[in-house]
């Protein structure tokens, strides 16, 4: 069974709030390491959990790519054109991160002690089906006003939004023949748990979705297929196991409840690559024996991103020839596939750093020339990765400088002290990238004070703006280069955590 669906990997982690400080910081791990995806469980009765819409508001802001989710959003205590909102108004603060996976409620006391409706199981999939149909109707009524009459919920005629800023995709934890008829009737995912989950009905239970897909004149492929793994999974074989999920039963997002930094870190920079592997070479035809290498042998294919040298401002952010270089590599020393991917994964979020900052340098240029005003602005952000629904060329610079720092603070908290950690050798590098770390952070001050001057109509304002960024410019692809060139290889020695 095959649905054509990309591998995703993300944690299922516990939202408490005696160690709340420790689970945003597990979501930026889970960002650091390559995650696809961060969700937290949503028991607005549970007095020990932190309100899971607030805790995801603050990931959100402390992180980059993953994208974000409740698992499950409790419909009961959660009035569905509120959460339309409450979603889409996220989607727009995150650059489009945000998914919406619902339920139909459970633990029917403690909602009724909250004020929420006591439903029957008929009841509770009958609110269900009318909630999808009122926020599909939110994020597409483009300000129009929408009306709705149901037997568990009444709308007159209002008027919502913001819209999302990327088609959510809206997962359905479901278990019995309604709710799975329902997944595939409507719903943009199926996700349940292992632990509520007999194995050997998955069959069954997907074929109910692709029935029902079918029915709704609607493509079963269209259906993701997610799942929630069990604590202990990463303890028996979890790369065939995983793998046999996707070739065998469909599933192609896997989501594991983690709590300690160790399991992240092996789920995104182990496990989930040789997944990846493993279900792509059982897709291709063998090579010839005489032509196989063992995944364990691999010739480092990860390359730095060379500096050409071009500099743009005449200032200097640091003298370059006083960088010191770490030990040359083994001579012929291999890395498996997984241990190159933490390096690669530094590369790619380099690589969305750059993007962005060519982007931020498009606008100040559009600006400078008269050629941008706010609606046009909105069009560019609207193609961005990093979007603001009110746009002002100070947001998005603000809103870039602040993923800069994030970066930098992760690695300076959680990477070099690992590195320094696994090989002293390295400590000269570490200290020289800390430092530059620390006077990029003073050119991004500098960008947002020539931002101030330009917002006050000062005579050099946009002179002081192309200045602040041309340095910042110069520093960033340079030190990016730097950084790439002496850490790829370490990092596949060490990993970052």
């Amino acid at each position: 069974m095959h649905y054509g669906q990309e591998l995703q990997f993300g944690v299922f982690v516990t939202p408490d709030a005696a160690r709340a400080g420790d689970v945003v910081e597990l979501a930026r791990l889970a960002d650091a390491a390559g995650l696809d995806l961060v969700t937290f469980q949503d028991h607005p009765y549970q007095r020990r959990f932190l309100d899971a819409w607030t805790l995801l508001s603050v990931v959100a802001a402390q992180t980059t790519s993953v994208r974000l989710a409740l698992n499950v959003a409790n419909l009961p205590l959660r009035d569905p054109l509120m959460l339309a909102k409450s979603v889409a108004s996220l989607d727009v603060l995150s650059g489009g991160r945000t998914e919406l996976g619902l339920g139909a409620g459970a633990f029917w006391e403690a909602i009724a002690a909250m004020g929420g409706p006591p439903r029957t199981p008929k009841e509770s999939v009958d609110a269900l089906a009318e909630a999808i149909e009122i926020i599909r109707a939110a994020w597409a009524s483009d300000g129009r006003g929408i009306s709705f009459e149901g037997e568990h919920y009444a709308i007159g005629g209002a008027r919502i939004g913001p819209a999302p800023a990327h088609p959510v995709e809206l997962w359905l934890g479901a278990y019995k023949p309604r709710m799975l008829r329902l997944t595939g009737a409507k719903a943009g995912g199926w996700l349940p748990s292992m632990g509520y989950l007999d194995l050997d009905r998955l069959p069954e239970m997907q074929g109910r979705i692709d029935d029902a897909a079918h029915a709704a004149g609607r493509d079963p492929a269209s259906v993701r297929r997610l799942i929630n793994l069990s604590g202990d999974f990463l303890a028996d074989a979890p790369v065939e196991r995983l793998a046999e999920l996707n070739r065998v039963h469909g599933m192609s997002a896997f989501l594991l409840p983690a709590d300690d930094p160790a399991s992240i870190q092996r789920f995104g920079q182990e496990i989930a690559p040789a997944v990846r592997e493993a279900v792509l070479a059982g897709e291709r035809p063998a090579a010839p024996p005489a032509q196989t290498r063992p995944a364990a042998d691999a010739a480092f294919a990860v390359r730095p991103t060379a500096d050409d040298g071009r500099r743009l401002s005449e200032e200097r952010a640091w003298d370059e020839d006083t960088r010191p270089s770490g030990p040359p590599p083994e001579p012929g020393e291999r890395y498996s596939p997984q241990q190159q991917a933490a390096g690669r994964h530094l590369i790619d979020v380099h690589d969305h750093l750059r993007a962005e900052l060519e982007q931020l340098r498009d606008i100040v240029g559009q600006v400078a020339r008269g050629a941008a005003d706010p609606e046009l602005a909105r069009s560019f952000i609207a193609q961005m990765t990093i979007r603001q629904n009110n746009w002002t060329l100070g947001t998005f610079c603000e809103t870039y400088c602040r993923v800069v720092t994030q970066h930098h603070t992760l690695e300076d908290r959680s990477v070099f002290p690992h590195l320094r950690r696994s090989e002293p050798a390295l400590r000269a590098v570490l200290d020289r990238l800390h430092e530059e770390h620390e006077v990029i952070a003073d050119l991004l001050e500098r960008v947002d004070g020539a931002l101030i001057s330009l917002v006050a109509h000062e005579p050099d304002g946009m002179r002081d703006v192309h200045a602040a960024i041309d340095l910042l410019t110069d520093a960033l692809l340079s030190h990016f280069a730097y950084e790439e060139r002496e850490l790829i290889e370490p990092l596949a020695r060490h990993g970052f955590y």
